[in-house]
């Protein structure tokens, strides 16, 4: 491999891993960027709501957990198959994802490679 192709593989890699923090940033944003929405004092009604909501949405997979599969697979040199992947999904980003789809994309992506 020549110099020039080793040096444009690696910004390849630099830029995906730039916009790989960049995902995180913006997942972090809106994550503490809701924390202050909720309310300080909550009535003894709500308060078995609010646990049943934390179950449900500890099962949901999140943004940040398929962002780190897919990054992870990529840097194993599967970039192309995480590409069709999110094709898959009707995206060019993970950021345009369904959320509901969260949990079948990191499936998927778990496995490439693997076959």
């Amino acid at each position: 491999m020549g110099k020039m192709s080793e040096l444009a593989a690696e910004l390849a890699e630099l830029k995906h891993c730039g916009e790989v923090l960049i995902g995180i940033s913006e997942t972090l944003t809106e994550m503490f960027s809701g924390a202050d929405a909720e309310p300080a004092a909550e009535t003894k009604e709500e308060k078995p709501a609010k646990k049943t909501e934390k179950k449900q949405k500890a099962k949901e997979v999140t943004l940040a957990e398929v962002r780190a599969v897919l990054a992870e697979k990529s840097r194993q040199g599967h970039t192309s198959e995480v590409k069709e992947l999110l094709s898959k999904y009707g995206a060019d980003k993970l950021s345009e994802v369904d959320p509901a789809k969260y949990g079948e994309l990191k499936a998927e992506a778990e496995v490439l490679g693997d076959g």
